[in-house]
C-alpha cells in the first residue's frame, strides 16, 4: 500500500469516528450517564468513600478468590493415585511424577488413570 493509499485510508476512518463521536455527543443516554457518573464521584469526595467501598456495600457478597500476587493460575488440586497391585500410594499435583510415569507405561495411561481415589 503506498503512502498516499494508507494515508487517504486512515483519512477516511477519522472522518468516520468524529462522526460516530458528534454522534454520542448528542446521545441523551450518554448525557445522563455522564451526569450520573459526575454525581456520584462528587457523593464519593464528599463522604470519603472509595469506589470499592460502594461496590461492598452495594454487592456484599464474599469477593472472588484472592490470589497471591505474582500468582495467574488457581493451586492445583492432590491427586492421590493407589496401584491395586502393589497397594503402593502416590500422591502429585501434576502429572510429571517419576512413579506415576512408569506405572503408565507398565499398566497404560487408561488404566493408571481409574487408579486416582
Amino acid at each position: 500500500m503506498t503512502k498516499l493509499a494508507e494515508y487517504r485510508r486512515l483519512e477516511a476512518e477519522l472522518a468516520a469516528q468524529l462522526q460516530q463521536l458528534d454522534a454520542l455527543k448528542n446521545d441523551d443516554h450518554l448525557k445522563r450517564e455522564m451526569q450520573f457518573e459526575e454525581k456520584l464521584r462528587a457523593l464519593m469526595a464528599e463522604y470519603g468513600v472509595s469506589l470499592r467501598q460502594i461496590i461492598q456495600i452495594l454487592d456484599p457478597a464474599p469477593a472472588t478468590i484472592v490470589q497471591e500476587p505474582g500468582r495467574k493460575h488457581r493451586p492445583r488440586k492432590v491427586k492421590i493415585y493407589k496401584n491395586p497391585h502393589t497397594g503402593e500410594v502416590v500422591e502429585t499435583k501434576g502429572g510429571n511424577h517419576r512413579v506415576l510415569g512408569a506405572w503408565k507405561e507398565q499398566y497404560g495411561a487408561k488404566e493408571v488413570d481409574s487408579w486416582l481415589q
